[in-house]
């Protein structure tokens, strides 16, 4: 007979359990693309009062390749990166690295300035800034 505790942590810990167990059967494919967490490229999205920052992460990705365009409030980075071969006469055992079109759409906050964008990629992560516009900054107003 196997013994179960019915201490609150025990329980949680089964609900965990059983949450990752659900997750696993329902996961469209073993993916490094992460269906589950958003796609690729993974994306960090932030801001300060001056600006709107996103950083996506896409190693291995030539920068020329990457279409980044805002259109409506909307700001959608799409490209494509390619299937590098190991050679022809070697045997892939894992092959766990994303290949093909991807696309990633984020709407963005009603204060930005889409003409004052800024877009740099370096060691495989794209940061876009995109500032806020002058009437939505914060302002000290003197009291007369």
């Amino acid at each position: 007979m196997m013994y179960r505790s019915l201490f609150p942590r025990d329980a949680l810990a089964e609900l965990d359990r059983l949450q990752r167990e659900m997750q696993q059967t329902f996961r469209l494919s073993p993916s490094i693309r992460g269906i589950a967490r958003g796609g690729f490229p993974a994306m960090n999205v932030g801001g300060t009062q001056q600006s709107v920052e996103i950083y996506a992460f896409a190693p291995g990705i030539d920068p020329a390749t990457l279409d980044v365009q805002i259109e409506k409030g909307v700001l959608t980075v799409a490209g494509e990166r390619k299937l590098t071969a190991p050679g022809e006469d070697a045997t892939v055992h894992i092959d766990e690295r994303f290949a093909g079109r991807f696309r990633r759409v984020v709407t963005l906050p009603d204060d930005i300035d889409p003409a004052a964008v800024d877009a740099k990629y370096r060691d495989g992560v794209l940061r876009i800034s995109i500032a806020r516009k002058q009437s939505a900054q914060p302002r000290r107003i003197t009291i007369q």
